[in-house]
């Protein structure tokens, strides 16, 4: 079992800048993967970012030179930073762990990012 808590999310005005973080717990040697995703209002969840144990990264094209994906494995935590944000930036974010074996998925309870124009 992981346990994933998102944290970060806020009100921040366009063209600002937020870092969400993502605290797992439990069996994290098994995680290979973990990754954000968001959902906007009104739509289907879509990727974001992820990062893997090996620390290969990339990017949905939409945030692509603006959001950076980064993890500190002596706090177990994986970090979004999220610059020149954009109105359509505005989502519940979720925090996603994939383990190694069986590829079995964990999600966090997600934290809502506001972008005003």
């Amino acid at each position: 079992q992981v346990q994933l808590v998102e944290s970060g999310g806020g009100l921040v005005q366009a063209g600002g800048s937020l870092r969400l973080s993502c605290a797992a717990s439990g069996s994290i040697f098994a995680i290979e993967r973990m990754s954000w995703y968001r959902q906007p209002p009104g739509q289907t969840r879509e990727f974001v970012a992820a990062i893997t144990r090996g620390g290969s990264t990339n990017y949905a094209d939409s945030v692509k030179g603006r959001f950076t994906i980064s993890r500190d494995d002596a706090k177990n935590t994986v970090f979004l930073q999220m610059n020149s944000l954009k109105p359509e930036d505005t989502a519940v974010y979720y925090c996603n762990a994939v383990t190694r074996l069986y590829r079995l998925e964990y999600w966090g309870q997600g934290t809502q990012v506001t972008v005003s124009s």
